[in-house]
């Protein structure tokens, strides 16, 4: 059966900063909303209104719920947006999140993951449900009441059964509460 939404693809990173888990993958992001904000650190409005709108999004929902993820996708200025240059940005602007290095093109023009979702330019905002399906997909500057109620929205959709962690077996499913925890 085909889906209303395709599959979103794959992120294709350079290198990761802020994570220790290397790689981050949709795959293993699977039964979360995932906010995908690509910008580049020289694109006014990215730093103006795309990223302190990703770290709001960060502080607002709870990660097992919603990951928000950065992307550097560098299609212009190589030589100066290097990854050296974006770990001192992340750590001047604070960005705690997970922020993947655009895997680039070998001549020089599109970065693979930009090429892939076809984005316009930065900032771009993607939303991907909880099944790994391309929900929204957004160039320029976004609402942050918009994105909010977006990202609620499949939030609130509820994961698939495969998705959803199962109880322990030394959980009580009596309604007792143990050493292991309190069933709901």
């Amino acid at each position: 059966m085909a889906w209303p939404h395709p599959e979103a693809p794959e992120l294709q990173v350079a290198q990761w900063l802020n994570t220790d888990d290397v790689p981050v993958t949709l795959a293993s992001l699977r039964g979360r909303v995932v906010v995908l904000h690509a910008f580049q650190m020289l694109c006014p409005a990215c730093v103006s209104h795309g990223l302190p709108q990703a770290k709001k999004t960060r502080q607002l929902f709870a990660a097992k719920d919603v990951a928000v993820i950065g992307l550097h996708t560098v299609f212009e200025h190589h030589d100066v947006m290097t990854p050296a240059a974006l770990d001192a940005f992340v750590r001047e602007y604070r960005l705690g999140f997970p922020i993947g290095i655009d895997q680039p093109s070998p001549t020089g023009g599109i970065p693979a993951t930009m090429r892939d979702y076809q984005w316009q330019g930065t900032p771009s905002t993607v939303l991907i449900d909880r099944q790994g399906r391309l929900r929204m997909s957004h160039f320029g500057l976004i609402d942050d009441m918009t994105l909010g109620a977006a990202i609620g929205q499949l939030a609130a959709e509820e994961a698939p059964a495969h998705l959803i962690a199962q109880p322990a077996d030394d959980v009580p499913q009596d309604g007792a509460c143990n050493d292991n925890g309190c069933p709901a």
